[in-house]
């Protein structure tokens, strides 16, 4: 708890805002996803492709340590899952030749997951701003003991 006061009176603070910036961009991926649940061709030609989100120990650019606080790793698209396929042969991009001639390609995302996801991430986001409240009670009271 001592190395807690190494980064500053704040680093709690910054620990606490460094999940919920993460937490936010994972549920900004998975609206995204939802968003796009029915996009059967994007630029590169291919039905939408599920987004995801990992996170690594640390945030320097808030808590100005390597070890303290979350941020994002990296974002990527799942390749592990594979399309979903449904019957509509009238459909402009339903494959046209081959033994799946007539079915459509839809975006590899799950409503039901994706929820889940979300849900997830909303509920380590709010523990979080708790963990901010309860961090600015306790300087609060340590300044009344003070003052």
């Amino acid at each position: 708890m001592s190395n807690m006061l190494v980064g500053g009176v704040f680093t709690m603070f910054d620990i606490s805002a460094s999940g919920i910036r993460a937490e936010r961009a994972r549920m900004n991926v998975h609206a995204n996803n939802l968003a796009n649940i029915n996009t059967t061709r994007g630029e590169d030609g291919e039905p939408y492709r599920r987004r995801r989100v990992y996170f690594k120990e640390g945030a320097p650019e808030i808590t100005g340590s390597r070890e303290w606080g979350v941020s994002v790793a990296r974002e990527d698209k799942d390749y592990d899952t594979e399309f979903q396929l449904k019957w509509d042969p009238n459909h402009p991009d339903a494959i046209k030749e081959g033994e799946l001639a007539g079915y459509l390609r839809l975006p590899n995302v799950q409503v039901a997951v994706e929820m889940v996801d979300m849900m997830m991430a909303a509920r380590a986001y709010e523990a979080n701003l708790t963990t901010m409240d309860t961090a600015k009670q306790i300087h609060s009271g340590a300044l009344r003991i003070i003052a």
